[in-house]
């Protein structure tokens, strides 16, 4: 209790002081406008911040924290407790309050790139059928009740009742739309975000957001006119419509490119993040330009950067980092501070803030109901998603904002709209636990989320890039071949870097046939055609060439951030079952894993020739040999493969009960390699062989199994030279098959 008392201290004791100089300064006109901004960032942030901090603690999203935060500093309590020091600290100065505001639009951009970030549209394709319908009908039965509501609301609560219409496609807006980030919060937080429920609440919501920030693309148009001028509305509609095809097609590769190119070339601190806000600018003035609101630029900025395979896990959690820390509190505590909740006190108002809720309510959770109903959905599944659904926090928080800073919507009816989503916001997390307790997982369900689950902790699974070393061999086009079948299981972009002595020339080759980039790119479209869901779109393929030492010019790749180095090379085998010199100059300056490919018989002659292979993998339960495992899977799954797992039981075991628990043990390593295959429904057999040398066990199985691949995975030795160990140096030597060496 006292550990929590001194926590609470930390937030109040800023508050108090912040207050107290306020105070002091309350009859001081003098104060630099720069003062007063300042204070107010920090009174936001320090209270939003630890309000949030408490709400999170108590079940509900710190969104709710930043907008009482707001509440609290706002009209509502403060203005009314003390008024001079209210009027202190938010002078009701235009010069003053355009500040802030300033600060707070932007904050809007940022919001809005920040929940395109999160948008997963591949989700939404693989639920797409119960998404959509359960979307359509969550949007369009609460957009009509709002509608009407703003048809029937008295004059006094509209700034021009003369547009009573836009005030009233402003309304249903704001009561149609689920917030995709409060929504996202609790099914995460209660585990389901992968649970076929959850997927669809999650893709509904996220296609809510996006046909809501259409929707007041459109009404920004038309608010803009003045009057249904039906000509610039279908002038709005159009440029939406074009803005958003060539965002998706010529957009999307422009943006992954810019992103790879602040990576690659700049080395700035937070180039990348640079870039991002840019572009994120860019396509809201776009949007702004062509007669629609700037969010949706912004909203669509976010959806292209979140889908770039380069944006590492770093620059994301620092973009998300800065918006959150800062953006967020500033935005969502001034939407509480233009909220003045002391005229409910008037019935007239409090009365049609109830209706307001009770129609956004209803309206929202029938529509999900139905829509769910309609998708062929239980009835527990169809009270979960209507729960869900119901949530409207940030994004009708942005909207009302919007239509605030527009005219549109009166100071009351934005106090309302406020109410309404902080109310609906409260009750969604509770309500969505009890629904989504009730649920029993089902039996297909429960084989999906294993295979999931198994899959996620493969190695190939978290592989964001891909870098490709290759000189002018046979070899090295068969290493491009096997790179190609890597990247195009997921869509990885692959980096080739040409280290041979004729390095310029590869590189200007890049477009012809024979080249390594075309073998990459034929092999990346072998997995595309088989049709996984991964393989969504072809790969992208960069081309580099140094012409500096191999080493050195690894080290300058290496730096861009590559997860996997694939290096084919015309020698790999060197003296005295070592490696050759080039390779090991080539990996010295790479710090991360490596594979290391040696083409022998049949893809030597033709490297690039085939799509099936016949593999072997020796397993050992060992991380090394489950990455290996989990490689050979994937290159199986561009055709008719057969893969066979191998464990090689050492023969100094002695004793009866000792031998019997190391079969059980590697059983058991087999059953889990197997399972790898299993979930693409890939040809796999297992086999165990007693041996005193796993080296000489594995070449027997080689001769004897007719394989001509095989996929060895081993721990890197640590040592002078390049090494492996010397089950993976004899298999390397001595192997008449081909071998990918996969290391850690």
């Amino acid at each position: 209790m006292k550990r929590g008392s001194a926590r609470l201290t930390l937030w109040v004791i800023p508050v108090v002081v912040l207050t107290a100089t306020l105070a002091e300064a309350a009859e001081d006109a003098t104060r630099p406008s720069e003062f007063i901004l300042i204070l107010q960032i920090v009174l936001l942030i320090t209270v939003g911040r630890g309000l949030g901090e408490i709400m999170q603690r108590i079940g509900q999203p710190s969104v709710v924290g930043e907008l009482l935060a707001g509440l609290l500093l706002g009209p509502s309590l403060f203005g009314w407790v003390w008024p001079s020091a209210h009027a202190a600290l938010f002078p009701p100065s235009a010069e003053q309050k355009a500040l802030i505001e300033g600060l707070a639009q932007f904050g809007i951009l940022l919001l809005l790139l920040l929940t395109g970030m999160e948008t997963d549209l591949g989700l939404v394709r693989r639920v797409g059928r119960a998404a959509i319908i359960v979307s359509i009908a969550g949007i369009v039965v609460p957009f009509l009740c709002g509608f009407l509501l703003g048809q029937i609301l008295p004059d006094s609560l509209l700034p021009h009742p003369e547009a009573r219409l836009v005030a009233s496609l402003f309304l249903g807006t704001a009561l149609s739309i689920s917030s995709v980030k409060i929504v996202a919060v609790v099914v995460r937080e209660m585990n389901f975000m992968r649970r076929n429920v959850g997927q669809i609440i999650i893709a509904a919501a996220i296609i809510d957001d996006t046909i809501g920030w259409i929707i007041i693309a459109v009404i920004f148009s038309l608010a803009s006119q003045g009057t249904l001028d039906l000509l610039s509305v279908g002038q709005a509609v159009a440029g939406t419509l074009i803005f958003l095809a060539v965002s998706f097609t010529i957009g999307r590769r422009l943006a992954f490119r810019l992103i790879r190119w602040a990576n690659d070339t700049l080395v700035s601190a937070s180039a990348v993040i640079t870039v991002i806000l840019l572009l994120m600018g860019s396509m809201a003035l776009i949007t702004h330009a062509i007669g629609v609101h700037t969010v949706l630029g912004a909203f669509v900025a976010g959806v292209l950067v979140g889908e770039s395979p380069i944006l590492t896990r770093q620059i994301d959690e620092r973009l998300r980092g800065l918006i959150t820390s800062l953006f967020m509190p500033v935005f969502f505590g001034l939407a509480g501070l233009n909220a003045d909740l002391t005229v409910l006190k008037d019935p007239n108002l409090l009365w049609l803030t109830a209706l307001l809720v009770l129609i956004a309510s209803i309206g929202k959770f029938g529509g999900a109901f139905v829509g769910g109903s309609l998708g062929g959905m239980s009835r527990y599944e169809c009270f979960a998603l209507a729960s869900g659904m119901n949530a409207r926090g940030s994004t009708e928080v942005i909207i009302a904002s919007i239509g605030l800073s527009m005219g549109v919507l009166s100071q009351n009816l934005f106090s309302m709209i406020v109410t309404m989503a902080i109310l609906t916001t409260i009750a969604m997390p509770p309500m969505l636990r009890a629904a989504l307790s009730r649920l029993p997982m089902k039996a297909d369900e429960r084989e999906r989320l294993e295979r999931e689950e198994l899959e996620e902790k493969g190695f190939i699974a978290n592989l964001e890039r891909l870098l490709l070393a290759v000189d002018e061999s046979a070899n090295a086009k068969f290493a491009s071949h096997l790179a190609g079948l890597l990247a195009g299981a997921r869509g990885i972009p692959i980096t080739v870097l040409h280290i041979g002595a004729r390095a310029k020339r590869q590189e200007k080759k890049r477009d012809e046939e024979e080249s390594h980039e075309s073998a990459v790119r034929s092999a990346a479209r072998i997995i595309v055609d088989s049709g996984p869901d991964e393989a969504a779109r072809e790969i992208d393929v960069t081309t580099r060439a140094k012409s500096k030492k191999p080493a050195d010019a690894i080290i300058d790749e290496a730096r861009k951030g590559f997860d996997l180095l694939i290096v084919g090379t015309e020698r790999v085998v060197g003296a005295k079952n070592g490696f050759d010199e080039r390779i090991e100059d080539v990996t010295a300056g790479f710090d991360g894993p490596l594979a290391i490919v040696v083409a022998r018989g049949g893809h030597l002659e033709q490297p690039a020739a085939s799509s099936s292979f016949r593999i072997l993998v020796p397993v050992s339960g060992s991380g090394a040999s489950r990455r290996g495992a989990d490689v050979a899977v994937a290159l199986a799954r561009a055709g008719p493969t057969s893969v066979r797992f191998l464990h090689v039981a050492a023969t100094r075991d002695k004793g009866r009960r000792g031998k019997n628990a190391s079969l059980l043990q590697q059983e058991a390593i087999l059953r889990d390699t197997g399972s790898l295959a299993a979930r693409y429904g890939i040809e796999a057999a297992t086999a165990i062989r007693a041996s005193a040398s796993p080296e000489q066990a594995i070449l027997r199985e080689i001769e004897s199994s007719g394989v001509d691949l095989v996929v060895l995975g081993a721990d890197r030795v640590q040592s002078e030279k390049l090494s492996f160990g010397g089950v993976a140096s004899s298999v390397l030597e001595n192997s008449t098959a081909s071998v990918l060496l996969i290391s850690s």
